[in-house]
């Protein structure tokens, strides 16, 4: 088998929510949360084996409703949040739930069980963000790098920064913002910045990217009409401390700098659908990942406006003379940015694009039908960036 085939996995059932297993950095795992309404909701655990290219599967059940957004914690292989829809009182609300998964499916590399029946298990529930004041849940946000026990979640126009306590048990409320004005003031999503002391988070609400300190609560900056139509999602790039990214129903992906924020420093325009998802690769912060409504997802290779914009710099000590000269001719160029590959294996909506937190050349995409697709960056790419 080809090393950069795509490994296809079916859920059957509807989903919309991936993650890859934040804190688990050996072996190579994402959990996917279903939309389902007939049927109990789950979250399907996916162990890849890249050795001999098959995926394992364990299935827990998530019995309070269809799930919206699926997110990990960064230092506890078991715990997980996840935000669902509940019917109380003919009334639909969106809640959130810090989980732990059973002990012994923690951590990766699992084998599928054999017996097909005894092979859901349930989540054990730590606790419920308490939204009765603060309307729907969009998301929830770990602290990167944290210890797993500061959140924060998005509900309808309010953001609310939680302290987890008691082993998770408990989510006690620390401070909150609401976003005030007129129009449509509900959050579509949000990224908690892995800079500045992790004290900033990005937030998009309608056309608007937002910047907020999470100390005082306040807004820092704001990128009003960021997008012509609404912004679906964002990513701050894990190496330079001012870019993000932003993605929407204009099908454009956006990067800016947010010390200036009056013209992106760069547009892509490769969808002709809404972008649900953009992704910047944890390593290589030049590899860009995204996926639309247009069924397909773009690997991007934005250099220009990455860490390494000339290529990869090559400590002279690791050079020998002529190799040295090579490196001189080199370097003077920048490198273009480019599309490097479209993915073409899904036939629905793709709603969301991950990096794998274990290995930084491979990833997975989620279409609305249930379709899950693990990918590698082509090989020639990679030596291209690593070499």
């Amino acid at each position: 088998m080809e090393d950069d085939a795509p490994v296809i996995y079916g859920l059957e059932f509807q989903a919309r929510a991936l993650t890859p297993q934040t804190a688990e950095t050996d072996a190579i795992r994402f959990l996917v949360g279903t939309q389902s309404l007939r049927y109990d909701n789950q979250i399907h655990i996916i162990d890849f084996d890249d050795e001999n290219n098959i995926i394992n599967k364990n299935v827990l059940l998530h019995q309070v409703g269809e799930i919206w957004h699926i997110s990990t914690s960064p230092a506890d292989k078991g715990v997980l949040a996840t935000c669902y829809n509940k019917t109380s009182d003919s009334k639909v609300m969106t809640c959130a739930a810090v989980w732990r998964m059973p002990k012994e499916l923690e951590s990766g590399s699992h084998e599928s069980p054999d017996d097909s029946s005894s092979n859901t298990q349930t989540l054990e529930l730590l606790c419920h963000l308490d939204n009765t004041a603060h309307g729907n849940m969009a998301c929830v946000m770990w602290e990167p790098m944290g210890d797993g026990k500061k959140i924060i979640s998005l509900a309808d126009n309010n953001i609310l920064l939680w302290d987890l306590q008691e082993s998770s048990a408990k989510a006690v409320l620390s401070s909150s913002t609401a976003l005030e004005g007129k129009g449509q003031l509900k959050f579509t999503s949000g990224r908690w910045s892995p800079h500045h002391n992790c004290t900033q988070i990005a937030t998009a609400n309608d056309t608007t990217v937002r910047g907020w300190d999470t100390r005082s609560m306040r807004q820092i900056y704001c990128i009003e009409n960021a997008h012509g139509q609404l912004v679906r999602d964002l990513d701050f790039n894990p190496n330079k401390q001012y870019y993000l990214a932003s993605c929407g129903d204009d099908c454009k992906v956006k990067f800016w700098d947010t010390r200036n924020v009056t013209e992106p420093v760069k547009t892509l325009e490769e969808h002709s659908h809404w972008v649900w998802n953009v992704r910047y690769n944890h390593s290589h912060d030049q590899l860009i990942l995204t996926g639309s409504s247009d069924s397909r997802v773009i690997l991007s290779n934005m250099v220009s406006i990455s860490s390494e914009p000339f290529g990869h710099m090559v400590d002279d000590d690791e050079l020998s003379d002529q190799e040295d000269q090579h490196q001189e001719e080199k370097i003077k160029e920048p490198l273009q940015d480019s599309v490097i590959a479209t993915y073409e294996e899904h036939e629905d909506s793709v709603y969301a694009v991950e990096w794998s937190s274990a290995d930084p050349w491979l990833f997975a995409s989620l279409s609305y039908d249930g379709r899950l697709v693990i990918n590698r960056v082509p090989r020639a790419l990679k030596y291209h960036i690593l070499l």
